[in-house]
């Protein structure tokens, strides 16, 4: 069984009320996964919480402080989007730390687990360092990494981020980073206004960020030739020894939040690409992180459908497929020509 997932009950602790980002997201995905019976071909890993330190190496030592206390004084609003009740501190804490158990479980040579989707919530990439935003609190992906970076000392991660908005904090932290090549589809424009094609990153880290704004109606045919024409070369020469992907299934046709054509089907085959770059650098190592995704249920047949790529042998990267939208196929000309300066696979 070299397969996982993360899961808590106490994730849907996080309380938002009627919010679009509830407890109802991860209820709809297990009901779906145990219906398909692909929870008994998995295996199941328990959280911890993270630690303040783990958290600290993201985030602001007065920001952690300010969500603790909020939520202890019974929550309120972190931000216009973004909801706190009494218990979300520690349930932000155990989402984080859901991450980095996916983590330490993959990277543990004593079991055969290569590839493990972390199923949480409140999700994380809006979340900068000082600040949290749309609907995050702690950025889970970003503290992986770190920790990653931090206890095995590892010199090079891929995040790819397929949700339907930039991670605008995933790209903050990473921004000056050249250990973390950060990888994003998203619509454009679209909240939050970040990820246009010439943010690369910063000094040292210049060209280890990689947008890929979308237009709106992109579908699974253009996902597909923006993945293989930009992330499958530059994650080739990059070389990881770890994938990270932040899993957002908001960019479903059926989704309210957004005006994207990606179908349930099509989250597998962008899981198929991320498996080619694992097994040829990673040693098959990949985790997953939930994200957005407010349509329960596109985001359960989502899902499914991810986990089914992660069980099967296939990798079907469909290089040969081309788009048919022109604006899709224009702005990848775009995109290749902004990062040819710093990859020469383009």
């Amino acid at each position: 069984m070299n397969t996982g997932f993360v899961y808590h009950e106490d994730y849907l602790r996080h309380n938002t009320g009627n919010h679009p980002e509830n407890a109802e997201r991860l209820i709809h995905i297990m009901k779906k996964l145990e219906e398909v019976g692909v929870t008994e071909r998995l295996k199941r890993i328990t959280p911890m919480k993270a630690s303040e330190e783990q958290i600290a190496c993201v985030h602001a030592e007065k920001y952690i402080k300010k969500v603790e206390a909020m939520c202890k004084g019974g929550g309120g609003m972190l931000d216009p989007d973004t909801p706190l009740c009494s218990d979300t501190y520690e349930i932000a804490l155990l989402s984080a730390g859901g991450v980095i158990k996916a983590v330490d479980e993959v990277m543990d040579n004593s079991n055969n687990l290569k590839q493990i989707f972390a199923l949480i919530r409140p999700p994380g990439h809006h979340a900068i360092r000082s600040r949290g935003m749309g609907f995050c609190i702690f950025n889970n992906i970003a503290i992986a990494a770190e920790h990653l970076k931090r206890k095995y000392g590892l010199k090079r991660i891929l995040i790819a981020d397929w949700d339907v908005h930039h991670g605008n904090g995933t790209q903050e932290v990473f921004f000056e980073d050249p250990s973390v090549l950060y990888f994003s589809t998203h619509q454009y424009p679209h909240y939050p206004g970040t990820g246009w094609i010439d943010e690369v990153g910063k000094g040292e880290g210049e060209g280890f960020t990689v947008n890929v704004p979308l237009p709106p109606g992109t579908d699974d045919a253009g996902y597909l030739y923006a993945l293989n024409n930009i992330l499958l070369p530059i994650a080739m020469d990059f070389s990881p020894e770890f994938v990270l992907i932040s899993v957002g299934f908001d960019p479903h046709i059926a989704d309210h939040l957004a005006a994207m054509k990606v179908t349930s089907l099509g989250f597998g085959l962008f899981t198929d690409v991320i498996k080619k770059i694992a097994k040829k650098n990673s040693k098959g190592r990949i985790v997953m992180a939930l994200e957005g995704g407010y349509n329960l249920d596109a985001i359960a047949e989502s899902a499914s459908s991810v986990f089914n790529s992660l069980l099967s042998n296939r990798m079907e990267t469909k290089e040969g497929a081309v788009s048919k939208n022109k604006e899709v196929k224009k702005r990848v000309e775009e995109i290749k020509e902004v990062q040819r300066k710093y990859w020469s696979t383009l």
